[in-house]
């Protein structure tokens, strides 16, 4: 009789899960959450976990918030495509912050409106493409100011982009930044600006985008940040203002924060995947001209 009690709860616990995974998704992420408290370790890696994030960014946010000041739990992302697969979506469900998104598609932006989650939370959102000249502004129109989290993922202008943004009303606390591991760790490069850059078409291989973690972190020191870690999967950056810095969120090395990405994203002519992976895939875009930011001057690949 207990046996069959049991099965059959099994089953319908299964079921609901099937039924409803955002739920299911949530309430594991809420326990993986109040299990870092119970790791004892240094490296802000060990607390990765993913629920809505791409890869185990989600544990590292989870991470730094419990361990930084937080003047406003508010977020700013943009480049989230439709937001399903986003850095802050779990931590507007899990920790109830508000935030700002912004995206070139129309499509996924209105998509937005039919989920249940977007009147459920303080969550408000742009279709725009985003460039130098409007950055600024589109910043100043959400009237935040002091807040939790920045992340800048446009696959493509995203330290020029960084570089062109006022960071002095705004001040957040955290700073994400893709970078392309593909360039390497020791070069200060990135693509040079396009107003309209496209990754595709920049290089059918879509490998050719963004900026090396070297040239974004002497940005990032610039405007008052330091490297505190990037993601494993080898494509994030985490930067924390300087005077938030303590005993649990120290200054890493390029060296220690950088890691060369696994993930085989590059495509062929006729756009299907290619599969190469290593040093393959900067033979792919070998010869194609960054920008050397200490220099100011294009080079080549």
């Amino acid at each position: 009789m207990i046996k069959r009690l049991i099965k059959k709860t099994a089953h319908l616990i299964g079921k609901s899960i099937l039924e409803d995974d955002e739920t299911a998704l949530l309430a594991i992420g809420a326990m993986l959450s109040k299990q870092q408290y119970s790791i004892k370790s240094n490296t802000i890696n060990d607390y990765e976990f993913k629920i809505f994030s791409q890869w185990g960014d989600d544990g590292i946010i989870q991470y730094l918030i419990k361990n930084i000041e937080i003047k406003n739990e508010i977020f700013i992302e943009f480049g989230v495509e439709n937001y399903m697969e986003s850095n802050t979506r779990f931590l507007m469900m899990n920790n109830n912050w508000s935030g700002f998104i912004m995206d070139g598609s129309t499509k996924n932006m209105n998509s937005l409106i039919n989920r249940d989650w977007y009147w459920k939370y303080g969550l408000t959102q742009k279709s725009v493409w985003i460039d130098k000249d409007n950055i600024n502004a589109l910043l100043e129109s959400t009237g935040f100011s002091n807040i939790g989290l920045l992340h800048i993922d446009l696959d493509g202008n995203d330290y020029h982009i960084l570089k062109q943004i006022d960071l002095s009303k705004l001040n957040p606390s955290i700073l994400i930044m893709e970078y392309n591991s593909v360039f390497g760790k020791d070069r200060k490069i990135t693509t040079p600006y396009d107003k309209r850059f496209d990754r595709t078409k920049a290089h059918f291989s879509n490998l050719f985008f963004g900026a090396s973690l070297s040239a974004l972190n002497d940005l990032a020191v610039k405007k008052g940040y330091s490297l505190v870690c990037g993601n494993l999967a080898g494509n994030n950056a985490y930067f924390v203002r300087k005077d938030l810095l303590n005993e649990k969120v120290r200054e890493v090395s390029i060296d220690k924060a950088f890691i060369e990405s696994k993930f085989r994203e590059g495509r062929n002519e006729d756009y299907s995947l290619s599969h190469i992976s290593g040093k393959e895939r900067l033979e792919n875009i070998k010869g194609l001209q960054v920008l050397n930011i200490e220099t100011n001057q294009l080079e080549q690949l």
